[in-house]
């Protein structure tokens, strides 16, 4: 017993083999148990529905590193190591990265927000923030708009996530709001026949919500008149056009005027030189 114990008193670099061996028991111990917390980790993960794959797999890899932080700080604790200024360089480096990356580490928790809610899915149509686009892909960082025009736009997450997001696929129909002007002297009643006979000869227009037009805005030399009708968002801008041709040929057939900015000028003849 004497022999064990003055082994167990030896010291290798400064730690007693008491020490390592208590460390090295710590460090198992936390293993076994960093591989249990990770296997039931997995299966709550797998039994979210909600939670798409790149999301469990985020998920994941964070708790996995997090772990293994605590293990190593836990075996050199075990080891008699002082911890306080590893922790506190941990501290450091962790404000320190945090500061240096806010924008991306905003753009990951918008990310997250959104591969978690849901609010829209690949091939969905959307608006928010003021842009309009097909979603074609959603990534943690950002989110890619496919605009009507063929652009590629990228959207932060971070932005994304805390503007109000208008999906249409998902609502099933799209608004055409057109607004077009009639001279003064034309009666609003003929006006709105006129445009209420262009959205009824547009194909795949839907009668629910009906159409409507309105008197909306008096202007300096015309009126302005707004007309609201819906449609599926595949047929949006075939639509969208559609009512532009139809409109020229139904103002043209009840002699409805459509203005335009102009400016009159008037040449006044100089009456001492008409006088001469």
């Amino acid at each position: 017993m004497d022999n064990i114990s003055q082994i167990i008193s030896r010291s290798i670099g400064g730690y007693s083999i008491g020490s390592i061996l208590s460390a090295l028991l710590t460090f198992l111990i936390c293993l076994i148990v960093v591989r249990l917390v990770l296997k039931l980790c997995s299966r709550l993960l797998s039994r979210a529905n909600r939670l798409n794959e790149r999301l469990q797999k985020v998920i994941h890899t964070s708790i996995k590193v997090l772990l293994y932080v605590l293990t190593v700080i836990i075996t050199a604790e075990a080891l008699g190591v002082n911890t306080s200024s590893l922790t506190a360089l941990l501290s450091v480096l962790t404000l320190g990265i945090t500061l240096a990356a806010e924008d991306i580490l905003g753009n990951v928790a918008g990310g997250l927000v959104i591969l978690s809610s849901h609010p829209f899915a690949l091939g969905d149509f959307i608006e928010a923030g003021g842009t309009s686009g097909t979603v074609r892909e959603i990534g943690l960082n950002h989110t890619k708009l496919e605009t009507a025009n063929g652009q590629m736009i990228l959207m932060p997450n971070k932005d994304l996530s805390s503007s109000k997001i208008i999906n249409y696929t998902v609502l099933g129909r799209r608004r055409i709001v057109r607004t077009v002007t009639a001279s003064y002297d034309v009666p609003t009643e003929t006006v709105m026949t006129a445009c209420m006979e262009a959205v009824e000869a547009t194909a795949n227009i839907l009668p629910d919500p009906a159409p409507a037009v309105y008197l909306t805005n008096y202007g300096a030399s015309s009126i302005e008149y707004t007309i609201y009708c819906w449609c599926t968002v595949e047929n949006y801008w075939p639509a969208y056009h559609s009512i532009n041709e139809k409109l020229r040929d139904t103002f043209a057939k009840h002699n409805v005027e459509m203005t335009y900015d102009h400016l009159n000028v008037h040449l006044v003849e100089d009456c001492r030189t008409s006088g001469q």
